[in-house]
């Protein structure tokens, strides 16, 4: 076994500390991986702080990891000694069920194995990215093209690809408007991959500090969205709005500004049910819908996309010793606008 140093915590109201954790020797189709960073999403923190049911402690969140290959299984044939990998939100599926065969492994039937948090064959459960070493199976090992800031293309692994994926579904390129709802972690990669599939951005927050980040994130329009009277001027305007808040909030205003056959689509996931009023969806015939991540395929498409186009998160790089305060922070919407981890100070 292989003797990892990692930062978890031990039961829901914990601060996170250093522990030594066990990874497996690689197996014929393993990639060993040594972590140089990893991203803080707000999942993280539901998980680590027992905020959503089924949390097994000591638990080691992360899975927005970047880092280098430093041992290969004698079946491994994608990937080198040295090259430069990513991994996402999941490392295991059956590969046999129907969304699996279709490069959804997200979806899969049988139940996709996550980065850290979920139950293994072997017995036990996965640890995730706030670590220093990771072994995984190498279909489940994403390549990522050099001389990339490695720092700032970690959260690709999760921001990226969760706003990526419906952008892309629902058609967005040149001559499209789209809506973001919320610019945090989520709703500011929204931003930057729209803009770079060419369509025109409008951003909606609470935060009216937060209008010129957007303008500089690529957005066209800022609307400040606690005023009922600023949605009027956008009624049937947008082609697609992404959806990134996590608090409860009123879908129909938002609903009221998409063009007949327009889709809003929710990531976010609110505590408690949010409103919507049904002849916002009738009229218009539009579409209330979400979205999770991205397959593999879909995942490294992301990753390719986001190096042609140049487009990385924005981010503030910190040493494990400050998880804690960057989780406070991050509950408080106070980072701009995703915390990433030194993997060198674990």
């Amino acid at each position: 076994m292989i003797q990892a140093k990692a930062y978890g915590v031990n039961d829901s109201k914990a601060l996170f500390q250093p522990m030594t954790i066990e990874r497996r020797d690689p197996k014929p189709d393993d990639v060993v991986i040594e972590i140089a960073y990893c991203g803080i999403c707000h999942s993280d923190i539901h998980t680590a702080r027992g905020e959503w049911s089924g949390t097994q402690y000591p638990c080691v969140p992360g899975h927005e990891i970047v880092g280098h290959v430093v041992a290969v299984g004698k079946k491994v044939k994608k990937f080198k000694l040295g090259e430069t990998v990513g991994v996402g939100c999941f490392v295991d599926s059956c590969g046999k069920c129907a969304p699996c065969k279709s490069n959804e492994e997200q979806f899969c039937e049988k139940g996709t194995t996550y980065t850290y948090n979920s139950p293994v064959k072997e017995g036990g459960y996965t640890y995730g990215g706030y670590s220093s070493h990771i072994t995984v199976k190498q279909d489940y090992v994403l390549k990522i093209k050099k001389g990339l800031p490695l720092d700032r293309v970690a959260p690709l692994l999760c921001a990226g690809i969760t706003t990526y994926s419906p952008l892309k579904r629902y058609g967005t390129k040149k001559g499209k408007k789209v809506g973001v709802v919320g610019l945090g972690g989520l709703g500011h990669m929204a931003v930057k991959i729209a803009k770079a599939m060419g369509a025109e951005v409008t951003v909606f927050s609470t935060s009216p500090e937060k209008a010129a980040d957007a303008k500089k994130l690529g957005a066209k329009h800022f609307v400040y969205s606690k005023e009922k009277a600023n949605f009027h001027p956008l009624a049937k305007k947008f082609d697609l709005i992404i959806d990134s808040v996590s608090a409860t909030h009123n879908l129909t205003p938002y609903l009221q500004t998409l063009k007949i056959d327009g889709t809003m689509v929710l990531l976010g996931v609110p505590p408690e049910p949010s409103q919507v009023v049904a002849s916002a969806l009738i009229g218009g015939r539009k579409r209330l819908t979400g979205s999770l991540i991205g397959g593999i395929k879909e995942t490294q498409e992301m990753l390719n996309f986001c190096a042609t186009k140049k487009v990385f998160s924005d981010i503030e790089l910190i040493g494990a010793d400050k998880i804690n305060e960057a989780y406070d922070r991050t509950v408080n919407g106070d980072v701009k606008y995703r915390f990433v981890i030194d993997a060198k100070t674990f």
